[in-house]
């Protein structure tokens, strides 16, 4: 987390995680044990940041030892990176479901709008972790390649290219640049809400009106001209 928001101490003794070999599917309980590590690292991180939260902070929220994590992830950075992929992969599968609900192109752009800052909104912690602690990991920031947002982006690239091929939205946009561009604004948007805290409520963002605000805006800019 960035230096805007202050954040509660809640250090434990870290005790020595030892190497071990990464837990099996075939283990039993394996998958509940690594949610549970999940649901407290996306805690942990949020309340303390990426760079200050320890390894044993997360075993501890999450009930288990030290070394477990590691049964199930390399190290921190792996976690942070695990986390988003799980999360990632959800909120895909949510996009795609509200997209096939819609029959218009501008209606389903709509949806992504609204579906995205909604997410921000129920869920702040999560929201925190991948608008601002995933920035201080350099791993993921280098070395990552990232196919689970690849995906988010083609899916709204491909809500775009479909509706350029019925005639509702401009031909002459690229519908890969238009995606990262509608997720640049969704993300400063969120960025801006996380940021002001909730000691801020007197003066910060309305998500829903920023919803209304930013789909005008985009879609008003993509609908097709009538021919002169």
């Amino acid at each position: 987390m960035n230096n805007h928001s202050p954040r509660k101490k809640a250090s434990r003794s870290a005790k020595s995680p030892g190497a071990g070999k990464r837990a099996s599917a075939a283990e039993p309980n394996g998958s509940g044990k690594r949610e549970r590590i999940l649901d407290a690292a996306v805690r942990v991180f949020a309340q303390e940041g990426f760079y200050n939260a320890k390894v044993s902070q997360i075993a501890h929220v999450a009930g288990v030892a030290d070394g477990t994590i590691y049964l199930y992830f390399k190290s921190k950075d792996d976690l942070l990176i695990s986390l988003f992929e799980d999360r990632m992969e959800r909120v895909n599968d949510n996009l795609r479901a509200a997209l096939a609900a819609e029959t218009s192109a501008c209606d389903r752009l709509r949806r992504v709008v609204r579906l995205h800052l909604e997410l921000v909104e129920s869920n702040r912690p999560m929201a925190e972790v991948i608008s601002v602690e995933l920035r201080q990991s350099s791993k993921f920031i280098r070395e990552y390649a990232n196919p689970k947002f690849a995906e988010f982006l083609r899916l709204i690239a491909g809500a775009i290219a479909e509706g350029q091929e019925a005639g509702e939205l401009r031909p002459d946009l690229d519908p890969q640049l238009l995606a990262r561009s509608l997720f640049g604004a969704l993300d400063e948007i969120a960025l801006a809400w996380l940021v002001k805290g909730p000691k801020h409520t007197n003066d910060k963002m309305d998500l829903s009106h920023a919803a209304k605000q930013l789909g005008h805006l985009f879609i008003d800019g993509l609908k097709a001209r009538p021919k002169e």
